[in-house]
């Protein structure tokens, strides 16, 4: 069985007849081409992954849209990629024909994708180096741009995350998180495929409905990130959830709060960290689940066939750098991805312990540097998060013209909660040095983040500047 989804299982025999009647489809009726692009926005579905599955054996190419964007961060992706064509399901009719109207696109339901053609085939246009995915990025350090993700960075990602995580076809796998976003999709939808396994697809997360899938549909695995490990833990059946199935949940995240980790570790299910970014397929350092509990904040190691190195380091940290053949050359249309030698900046700043894994610390360009000493919002955020009023938190740097920049602190309290100002800095006082404790605080209902969750640390400066802090 290759997806059960809402009660209907899917063989993959059936699978692979759906996607030959799609890939024709989409070549006699509706004129695509090599290289043509087709946009999806809804949630998760099979037929998004049919539709990929009958883009690519034509050479062409799916834009996923993210349907947590604003209308006009979708039309700057359609007008960067130009797609043809867009497909949607009920739950975003509306928006679709909307967003078709304003950008000329041809829009369909999902339910077209299912209709007979005349018999005729469409021809393999298909090779390694054709582009077949095209993911946005984040955004936070800019405009949102499309990684340009091939056939060949996809074959070689299935086949990494799946040799990683030891698929097999017996394995279950469930998936909760949106497959608009390389971690719902590549971390185990797809190897979870190319391996034979059974993938159970939610069209979204609610920790109800995982729950219930743990306890009746017996998942072997599972992907999920901070946001949805909180809900899930928080969740008043949690305590007699039965997660017996579970082998290992494998979290979607450089940073995860100790205590979530913990709360699995205590039922007796490791929590395995996955590390990689948009563009690096993005299975590129992965903690098993042999040394998950004696790693516990750690990345573990490069994955198979991944080259990863710390750039210019300073005091052990430094720019995390990758390399391998999961990792994107560029970005839509032509823009480099990777330096001339084939690596990929991440951006993320990290150190390699004595046993070859990795831990991350932070963004680089969310280092905090006060009075000539580098400080990682994420050692102050794991502590604080660590208080029991705490939800989250967020540290950043603010202009200070004695030390260059002080840190401060964005607090979100859980409800009904109530802590002071003082508390926490004697939550904080004597487990970090004296210039790392916050000296502003902003209280707030909320972090502002991406649409992809990220925060948005610029946004957190701009609040302290105009005045909003403790």
């Amino acid at each position: 069985m290759a997806l059960c989804f809402e009660g209907t299982d899917l063989g993959y025999g059936e699978l692979a007849q759906q996607c030959e009647r799609v890939a024709a489809q989409l070549w006699h009726s509706w004129g695509v081409r090599s290289g043509d692009r087709v946009a999806w926005l809804g949630a998760n579905h099979p037929a998004q992954l049919v539709l990929l599955f009958a883009l690519a054996r034509i050479g062409a190419i799916l834009l996923p849209l993210n349907f947590r964007l604003a209308a006009a961060e979708w039309d700057a992706l359609v007008g960067d990629c130009k797609p043809g064509h867009l497909v949607h399901d009920a739950s975003w009719a509306e928006a679709a024909q909307q967003l078709g109207a304003r950008n000329r696109l041809a829009v369909h339901p999902v339910q077209a994708l299912a209709q007979e053609g005349d018999g005729a085939g469409a021809p393999w246009s298909a090779e390694g180096s054709a582009p077949v995915l095209l993911v946005c990025t984040s955004g936070t350090t800019g405009r949102p741009k499309a990684a340009v993700h091939t056939q060949a960075n996809l074959l070689a990602n299935m086949a990494i995350a799946a040799g990683v995580q030891e698929m097999t076809p017996g394995d279950s796998i469930a998936t909760m998180l949106p497959l608009f976003h390389v971690g719902g999709l590549c971390i185990q939808t797809l190897p979870a495929l190319h391996a034979g396994a059974r993938v159970i697809l939610h069209p979204r997360f609610s920790a109800d409905a995982g729950l219930d899938c743990f306890e009746r549909q017996r998942p072997t695995l599972t992907l999920q990130v901070p946001a949805t490990l909180k809900a899930l833990v928080e969740h008043p059946r949690w305590r007699q959830a039965d997660l017996s199935s579970l082998r290992a949940v494998w979290a979607g995240s450089s940073l995860l709060p100790p205590a979530l980790i913990e709360a699995f570790h205590a039922r007796g299910v490791p929590v395995c960290n996955v590390y990689g970014a948009t563009e690096t397929g993005p299975f590129s350092i992965a903690l098993p689940p042999s040394s998950a509990m004696s790693h516990v904040g750690s990345c573990g190691w490069p994955a198979p066939g991944i080259e990863v190195r710390l750039a210019d380091p300073v005091d052990a940290v430094g720019e995390l750098l990758v390399r391998g053949p999961n990792v994107v050359s560029r970005y839509w249309p032509d823009q480099p991805a990777c330096d001339a030698q084939g690596w990929f900046h991440t951006g993320d700043l990290a150190s390699l312990a004595a046993d070859g894994s990795y831990t991350i610390a932070g963004r680089a360009k969310d280092l905090i540097i006060s009075g000539g000493e580098n400080i990682h919002p994420a050692e102050i955020e794991t502590l604080l998060g660590q208080h029991p009023a705490v939800a989250e938190c967020a540290a950043f740097g603010v202009p200070d013209d004695e030390w260059g920049e002080a840190v401060a602190v964005a607090i979100v309290l859980k409800p009904g909660e109530s802590v002071s100002e003082q508390a926490l800095q004697a939550h904080l006082s004597g487990q970090l040095a004296r210039y790392k404790l916050p000296r502003r605080w902003l209280w707030l209902a909320a972090l502002p983040k991406t649409a992809l969750g990220k925060v948005q640390r610029q946004s957190l400066v701009q609040l302290a500047r105009d005045g909003q802090h403790g």
